[in-house]
């Protein structure tokens, strides 16, 4: 397995530890009294401003920045506009839905990516990977199994949750063939590829830029002052970890391995969710969810182990992360 290639495992895998810690952050800060539209505020605007700080720290994502195409920069704008379908489903939904259903109904967004991958992207490639999608999906759906039938949430809250990986799947796929990802290779394989880090800066700013406005325009209560202090150390983990890391690992690792691939190895985010939520929170792990969890982690494995008679090495991506 070549250098690029491991890197882009290594930051989707980073990208799912995040994404998956994002619950874990917004539920002490809804129960310190904030709503998911404050938090989904603060959690862009402070994922936005560290992406444009690393961004402009650094000459080389400076000039990356200025080459930049007008319609790049316009298409940029509308992924991030479009993110807030998805964060805004999901992040409203966990309010009422137990974030272990919320997690398995999430993971279903895996095979839809890789079926519109077939059309719109990088396919997964061979049985080998079909399979590894199978093992990781059901590795899902026993890890977060075990929910009480009594437990059932809200019908509006279990909605929302429904929509967020359908909104999400459309997503990555756009922003996979914006990375200049095609059926031929993947995104920094594409002549001119995109900059991860100015990409995702414009991103998840025009994302925070609109939560703002619409809760200014609502009048929601949303500056400093409306804070519960018991709220900031959620919010800022939403903002950082769950937001600014994992939004641009995420970009980054699948413009190395495709939007496909990528959504596969993302599997393991419900089994760190799991085991985050058993050390911090002090839940159990049943047999069946370790048998899940071990799945997953078969699938993922499974999904990057080459067969006998496979190439070894990829192209040279043009695009290293950092750099144009």
């Amino acid at each position: 397995m070549n250098r690029p290639r491991l890197v882009g495992i290594g930051l989707v895998v980073i990208s799912a530890i995040s994404f998956g810690s994002g619950g874990l952050f917004a539920r002490p800060a809804y129960a310190a009294g904030i709503d998911w539209l404050t938090l989904m505020a603060w959690r862009f605007l402070l994922a936005g401003s560290l992406a444009w700080l690393v961004l402009l720290v650094s000459p080389s994502r400076r000039r990356g920045l200025r080459r930049m195409p007008r319609r790049m920069v316009l298409t940029s704008i509308g992924l991030g506009i479009y993110y807030l379908s998805n964060t805004a489903t999901y992040f409203a939904g966990i309010t009422t839905t137990p974030l272990s259903l919320a997690a398995l109904i999430v993971y279903v967004y895996p095979p839809i990516v890789a079926v519109l991958a077939l059309r719109f992207g990088r396919p997964l490639e061979g049985h080998r990977a079909w399979t590894a999608l199978g093992i990781a999906v059901l590795g899902v759906v026993l890890a977060v199994g075990g929910i009480s039938a009594s437990e059932m949430p809200p019908i509006g809250g279990l909605l929302l949750v429904i929509a967020s990986p359908l909104l999400y799947s459309v997503w990555i796929i756009m922003a996979a063939r914006h990375s200049g990802e095609t059926s031929d290779g993947v995104g920094s394989e594409a002549e001119g590829a995109s900059n991860a880090s100015a990409v995702g800066a414009v991103m998840l700013s025009t994302t925070g830029v609109a939560y703002w406005v619409i809760c200014l325009a609502l009048g929601h209560p949303v500056l400093p002052s409306a804070i519960p202090p018991a709220a900031w150390p959620g919010v800022l983990g939403v903002g950082v970890v769950a937001g600014w890391i994992a939004v641009q690992a995420f970009y980054a690792g699948a413009q190395r391995v495709g939007a496909a691939q990528a959504s596969l190895l993302s599997t393991v985010e419900p089994l760190w969710t799991i085991v985050a939520a058993g050390v911090l929170l002090g839940e159990r792990l049943g047999p069946i969810q370790l048998v899940g969890g071990m799945l997953i982690l078969v699938g993922v494995v499974l999904s990057q182990t080459g067969r006998a008679g496979e190439p070894k090495e990829l192209p040279q991506p043009i695009l290293r992360l950092g750099e144009e």
